[in-house]
């Protein structure tokens, strides 16, 4: 009998954004500027995508992604997406900002009730769809980011009672969702940088002055994505991606995962976490008592933020590491984050992108004897 193909997230795995091309980064600026059509963007847009779908099927990559080439911000173009959304110029913030930068993202604001009108980013997966014969893999913001990173002063105008707001925005998801399922979609990322920043005593502090309580918002941001992603059918993996931010090769928090571990990894009703662990600034392994047995972890430990190749043995390390908490059948590879999260890029080369994807395939083949 066949073999069924194995179902993600894969041995060898990626977050999803990847490095846009000067040819693509001209276009959206001369678009920005109105010297070329929609249309005229789309189809370089098209050809960029098809290219770095080429990329991936060539590096040996099972998930595949569009780079989120037709993003400017990871989260904020897909939840903009929304009626009921606007932008606005403001600082998100406080205390926490990516450490180097002035460069800030926009300010999201709820202004009106929440309703999805129209699709989000449901034809960016249906073109992704198209160009690839392995599994296509979206990769969506996790709705806890409009409430963490939106105006708090709005979105009380707005709802003020919270369960509304969280009903209205959870319900967008989920018709979100369900169109992407019946247009193909099996692999279903969640990406989120709440829970794992919630470890960072000046992210605390910065939500407590906003008037919460760290430890509660965590409850209350598992269970918004449990609600977005509650009727994804058995046959859609849903995993869940957090870090601390990853801009520009620039970082917005540090802490460990003992925090949040034991509210997010046993309340979150996903099949699998991507977790960064590049650096110490993550903390150790001991967190990962609280995976439940079964689900998947995605060890981050390849750096998407700078060019130096990692080593294998200290990769094979960390994994043995780790699979002191959760068996090593239940561990995958990848880089800690996407390579370009926004449209500017971390602060590496194409080909030292190409090489660290080529390395966490050849530490899992060399591991598990499988990507």
């Amino acid at each position: 009998m066949a073999q069924a193909a194995p179902r993600p997230p894969f041995r060898a795995d990626h977050v999803g954004s990847l490095l846009r091309p000067p040819e693509l980064k001209e276009a959206r600026n001369r678009a920005k500027r109105g010297e070329i059509s929609p249309e005229a963007l789309r189809n370089i847009e098209d050809k960029c995508i098809r290219d770095v779908v080429a990329l991936q099927e060539a590096v040996g990559l099972q998930s595949i992604t569009d780079g989120e080439f037709r993003r400017d911000w990871w989260h904020i173009d897909f939840l903009h997406g929304f009626d009921g959304v606007d932008l606005a110029k403001s600082d998100a913030y406080g205390d926490a900002k990516f450490q180097g930068t002035d460069v800030q993202p926009p300010f999201m604001q709820v202004t009106r009730k929440i309703r999805r009108v129209k699709p989000s980013m449901l034809d960016h997966f249906k073109f992704l769809k198209s160009v690839t014969r392995r599994t296509p893999k979206f990769c969506m913001p996790s709705p806890a980011m409009l409430h963490a990173r939106g105006d708090r002063e709005a979105l009380r105008k707005t709802y003020p009672d919270l369960k509304e707001f969280w009903a209205d925005l959870t319900q967008a998801y989920r018709e979100e969702i369900r169109d992407l399922y019946q247009a193909g979609c099996r692999y279903l990322q969640i990406d989120d940088t709440t829970i794992a920043m919630m470890g960072d005593p000046k992210v605390q502090e910065t939500f407590r002055k906003l008037g919460d309580e760290p430890k509660k918002d965590t409850e209350m941001y598992a269970e918004a994505v449990n609600a977005a992603i509650r009727d994804a059918p058995d046959d859609m993996t849903v995993c869940i991606h957090t870090c601390r931010g990853n801009f520009m090769s620039t970082w917005l928090a540090s802490g460990s995962y003992d925090f949040v571990a034991e509210t997010a990894f046993t309340r979150l009703e996903v099949d699998g976490f991507f977790l960064e662990y590049d650096t110490d600034r993550a903390g150790g392994f001991e967190p990962l008592r609280y995976v439940p047995n079964g689900k998947k972890v995605v060890l981050g430990l390849i750096s998407s933020k700078f060019p130096a190749l990692e080593k294998k043995d200290d990769l094979k390390r960390r994994i043995e590491a780790a699979a002191k908490f959760v068996p090593l059948a239940n561990l995958c590879l990848s880089p800690q984050c996407g390579f370009s999260s926004t449209h500017h890029g971390n602060k590496i080369t194409v080909d030292d992108q190409r090489r660290k994807l080529a390395l966490a395939l050849e530490v899992a083949r060399e591991v598990w004897g499988t990507s």
